[in-house]
């Protein structure tokens, strides 16, 4: 990658961190939205769980028709199209979706409003595709991170920001106790205002003076994994196609959505012994450490994903405050918010600070940011004293820092083991306590892509490249886990579907095990691997 110039440029920066705001913005929001569709639509869980899967669908359908323009091609599509026309392109395909959401919420077709979703992420996919690399390229390599970090702090503040601005637009408020029967101009109205937003950020992208930025990395061959992805495609399109399936064969709708978590999870088990026999044409997937770390990307996203968007059924029952979905924005936001404090204590270690400054910043700063979650709620009127014994929380996670070390391998292995504590309290609980666990999901999720990204590109050479774009699509367990805890909700209750998570978090601090060894047969300490700027 080069950057334009060596010097930083403060301006473009400012200008390609909207687009990281807008990300966090809406993937947040779903969590309001997917309790909307379900009361307006009298869907199922599952059926309410296509949202995240056509969302983090297109990202995955999105990256690999990137990937396979390539490599057909032999030209790096997005690098020829250029990395700043590569994202106003991606900003008027999310603005296409978006208009496109207006006249799919009038004809009342559920089906239509999941394809809208669908262009919406298409265009997203594009642009953390080139943004990413845009952002790094803005400036010295050993600054890098520091950019990334500012950008995933800005994309915290969407998803802080999301479930509470878009409650208000479609509820009135975000935290009045009166349930209230959303306007279908409410809708259209939100969907106008977001494809302005979109095609606002790309003219100012076009009438910018932004550096060129290029990449001179060729596209590396790998033949043998043409099988394993489409299989992996075929997972995807399985569960798309579970109703008419179900009608045509008298099955459960169940068992083609298990079947498609079985056959994706299968075909990187099966790739990862078949490459351990033979490397040849396997690229990057010859390694690995990079089909372990594609499936706990999957797990990652997945469970991340899922925790909040089965909140909205849980908080239903009576058992757990029986709220309508008029009200759940702030516990939304405050799963969001989780993700931010850990984020922003990760990104401590960035900053070159004295050992004693480090250990009292992380202290203090994860605490602020738990402040800043319960301002931005106060402010909109929610009551905020019922979220104070969230601190506990918080206090636990700056322990896990303090434990971890800034170690990926430890700081991964940490959390996931916090993960599967913390589920397993919530579903053995109700009530406050039980809501309190289940969101503290979003602590131990918050600085797990980074430890995952860096552990699995260890090692890959000049397969660094391909092996980051075969991470990126496995963005696709948001599509798929979250459909899986539905279809479980619709069979066993929304509450024993949280033992989803528990499953997703063991594998991720598994993962951290057995990359560990992997990585120490192949010469590599990893207790000296650099955490890659956070998601």
């Amino acid at each position: 990658m080069e950057p334009n110039s060596q010097k930083s440029n403060p301006s473009a920066m400012y200008t390609l961190i909207s687009v990281f705001f807008f990300w966090g913005f809406v993937a947040a929001s779903n969590g309001i939205f997917i309790p909307f569709c379900k009361t307006h639509f009298n869907l199922t869980q599952f059926e309410s769980q296509l949202i995240d899967f056509t969302f983090y669908g297109g990202y995955f359908i999105g990256s690999l028709i990137l990937f396979y323009a390539s490599k057909i091609s032999k030209v790096d599509i997005l690098n020829k199209l250029g990395y700043k026309n590569g994202i106003i392109l991606g900003l008027v395909i999310s603005a296409a979706g978006a208009l496109s959401m207006v006249p799919s919420v009038e004809s009342g077709s559920f089906a239509l409003i999941l394809t809208s979703f669908f262009f919406i992420a298409i265009g997203f996919s594009l642009q953390q595709t080139a943004a990413n690399p845009f952002a790094v390229a803005l400036g010295t390599p050993e600054t890098g991170a520091h950019r990334l970090n500012l950008a995933g702090g800005i994309n915290n503040f969407g998803t802080l920001l999301g479930p509470i601005v878009v409650s208000i637009i479609l509820f009135g408020t975000a935290s009045s106790a009166v349930a209230k029967e959303v306007e279908i101009t409410s809708v259209i109205t939100l969907y106008y205002i977001l494809a302005g937003l979109f095609l606002f950020v790309a003219a100012f992208f076009a009438i910018s003076k932004l550096p060129k930025v290029t990449s001179d990395e060729k596209i590396e061959a790998s033949g043998k994994t043409n099988i394993p992805l489409f299989v992996i495609f075929i997972g995807f399109i399985l569960i798309l196609a579970s109703g008419p399936l179900t009608d045509m064969t008298g099955l459960s709708k169940s068992v083609f959505v298990y079947a498609a978590l079985v056959i994706i999870v299968g075909t990187l088990l099966l790739s990862l012994s078949a490459a351990s026999k033979d490397k040849n044409g396997w690229g990057a997937m010859q390694y690995p450490q990079l089909i372990l770390g594609m499936l706990a990307i999957f797990t990652y996203v997945g469970v991340e994903v899922s925790i909040q968007s089965n909140m909205g059924a849980l908080l239903k029952l009576p058992e757990f405050g029986a709220y309508d979905e008029s009200v759940i924005a702030p516990f939304i936001s405050l799963y969001w918010g989780s993700l931010m404090i850990g984020r922003w204590t990760g990104a401590i270690s960035a900053f070159n600070l004295s050992k004693n400054t480090k250990r009292i910043l992380t202290i203090v700063v994860p605490f602020i940011a738990f402040a800043v979650i319960l301002t931005a709620n106060y402010l909109n009127g929610t009551p905020v004293t019922q979220f104070f014994p969230y601190a506990i929380c918080v206090a636990i996670l700056v322990a896990g820092f303090f434990y971890s070390q800034e170690k990926p391998a430890k700081t991964l292995a940490t959390f996931g083991i916090l993960g599967v504590i913390a589920m397993i309290i919530g579903l053995a609980t109700t009530g406050q306590i039980s809501i309190f666990a289940f969101l503290s999901g979003g602590l131990c999720c918050s600085i797990m892509w980074p430890c995952i990204f860096s552990l699995s590109i260890t090692g890959l050479g000049k397969y660094t490249s391909q092996g980051s774009s075969f991470l990126i699509m496995m963005i696709l367990g948001g599509a798929i886990i979250p459909p899986v805890q539905g279809i479980l909700a619709d069979t066993s209750g929304i509450h024993l579907s949280y033992v989803v998570p528990v499953v997703c978090f063991a594998y991720l601090a598994y993962f951290a095990w057995k990359v560990s060894s992997v990585l120490k047969k192949q010469g590599v300490d990893v207790s000296h691997i650099e955490v890659e700027a956070a998601h």
